[in-house]
């Protein structure tokens, strides 16, 4: 993920619980809100312990669009690494958009990945990330 260092800014300030799913072990902030979940080193073990354990109104962050889907099917909140959100009105069109791009991947019409992180994705990731926060606190306001 190419804005962890922003989640894990944003969750101090909001004292948010964040945990990380990986096949492998990685290093990560000694924080007592930051949980590493190392996962089977095999195909979609970290989406299937994510989709597992993901709670309703609770907040995904990730690029891969089948993951997306099947968090949205949990009723939670996925933002993409770019900011933009995914919701049940857009993963539709965001999969077709996938399954095509893999396509002409395949037939090497396209080379290369997603392009770099630019500030403004950085910007937007951030914008959304507290939109959804916000949206989030006003239906589960804190106890006092």
């Amino acid at each position: 993920m190419r804005v962890k260092q922003e989640v894990y800014r944003v969750a101090s300030r909001y004292s948010l619980d964040v945990t990380l799913v990986a096949n492998s072990w990685m290093r990560v902030p000694n924080e007592r809100w930051l949980t590493l979940e190392v996962v089977e080193d095999k195909l979609d073990a970290a989406d299937d312990w994510i989709v597992e354990h993901v709670q309703p109104d609770d907040i995904v962050i990730t690029a891969d669009i089948p993951l997306a889907s099947r968090c949205l099917k949990k009723d939670a909140h996925v933002i993409g690494t770019t900011g933009k959100p995914f919701t049940e009105n857009n993963i539709g069109h965001a999969v077709a958009t996938r399954d095509l791009l893999s396509e002409l991947r395949e037939a090497g019409e396209i080379t290369g990945g997603p392009p770099p992180l630019q500030k403004r994705d950085r910007s937007r990731f951030l914008q959304q990330l507290d939109e959804v926060i916000q949206s989030i606190r006003r239906k589960h306001p804190p106890e006092k």
